[in-house]
């Protein structure tokens, strides 16, 4: 039996698709303690080895992962298909990081404004803070206050007094 079939090649572009994307999946838990504009780089990097096809025959349009025909190709020294699959890989890689830098041109600029109100919020939560007198009493009363209504000042009912958790 010399070909594969449709199902054939269909249920082995499953199994190498669920065994990439495995592969994917340990990469980035290998790569999660690394600096960040290091770690999103060498991720997309491997997802471009990984997930990037090469065509194999143009005849019949079959198509197999670059990275496996390259390797193949130099190892056993069968087919001529290395180059086209090199070719193949630079050309996607090239699109990858081309988007993947207009995305960080994106990013870069909402970033910093989020950075900006959360140091404009700290500052102004800093100053509240300074502007408030020290009410550091362990007990409060057991009033309305605590649900964040006002207490009534003048209830007699309200005496007692309850620890503020």
């Amino acid at each position: 039996m010399d070909t594969m079939t449709e199902n054939d090649y269909l249920i082995a572009w499953g199994l190498y698709a669920f065994a990439a994307l495995g592969c994917l999946l340990v990469w980035m838990r290998i790569t999660r303690w690394m600096w960040r504009w290091l770690r999103e780089p060498l991720r997309l990097l491997v997802a471009v080895l990984l997930f990037s096809p090469t065509i194999i025959d143009p005849v019949k349009e079959k198509i197999a992962p670059s990275i496996a025909i390259t390797a193949l190709d130099l190892l056993f020294k069968v087919g001529n298909n290395a180059w086209r699959a090199v070719s193949d890989l630079f050309m996607y890689g090239m699109i990858a990081f081309g988007i993947y830098l207009v995305f960080v041109a994106i990013r870069i600029p909402i970033e910093r404004a989020s950075s900006a109100r959360k140091e404009q919020a700290a500052a102004a939560k800093a100053a509240a803070r300074a502007d408030e007198p020290d009410d550091d009493q362990p007990f409060g009363g057991a009033g309305d206050d605590r649900y964040g209504r006002p207490p009534v000042p003048s209830n007699p009912q309200r005496s007692r007094v309850e620890p503020r958790l």
